[in-house]
């Protein structure tokens, strides 16, 4: 009886237990096909973890340490501490949710707090507080709580 030469080798009655180990260890085709496709970005309205609010006691501090006149200071170098300025002035610069500003505009704004304006800028997109689309931005954050209560 001639043996099909497409059956798996575990199917012929002469193959060996190694050789039937070995097709049964190998993934199926639609199982690879999975394992090779990227994985799914993730969804753009996910809110960042760094947008997590901090202790209270914590962000009233550095707000005080780092803010001199309604003018930041400088850039705080420690990361925890960068994260609270950054909200602070997500919070001031994109007030509106839905409002879509012009890169000279955000510039305008955040000159208004410090004049190393890019370093800002370029901060608060990476940290996925706004999107960036071209020249435009837009807050991709919600409004913090506190930020509700005051309107």
């Amino acid at each position: 009886m001639a043996s099909d030469p497409n059956a798996p080798e575990s199917a012929s009655p002469t193959a060996s237990p190694a050789a039937a180990a070995r097709a049964a260890a190998q993934p199926s085709a639609a199982a690879a096909a999975q394992a090779a496709a990227p994985a799914q970005p993730a969804a753009r309205s996910t809110i960042p973890a760094a947008w997590a609010p901090d202790d209270p006691a914590f962000e009233a501090r550095v707000l005080r340490a780092f803010f001199r006149d309604a003018r930041l200071a400088s850039i705080p170098a420690r990361e925890r501490k960068k994260l609270v300025v950054y909200r602070h002035l997500v919070d001031q610069v994109f007030a509106d949710p839905g409002e879509v500003v012009h890169e000279r505009d955000v510039n305008m704004r955040l000159a208004l707090w410090h004049p190393d304006v890019a370093t800002i800028r370029r901060a608060l997109a990476d940290l996925g507080f706004v999107r960036r689309d071209g020249m435009a931005y837009r807050r991709a954050v919600p409004l913090r709580t506190s930020d509700r209560e005051s309107r």
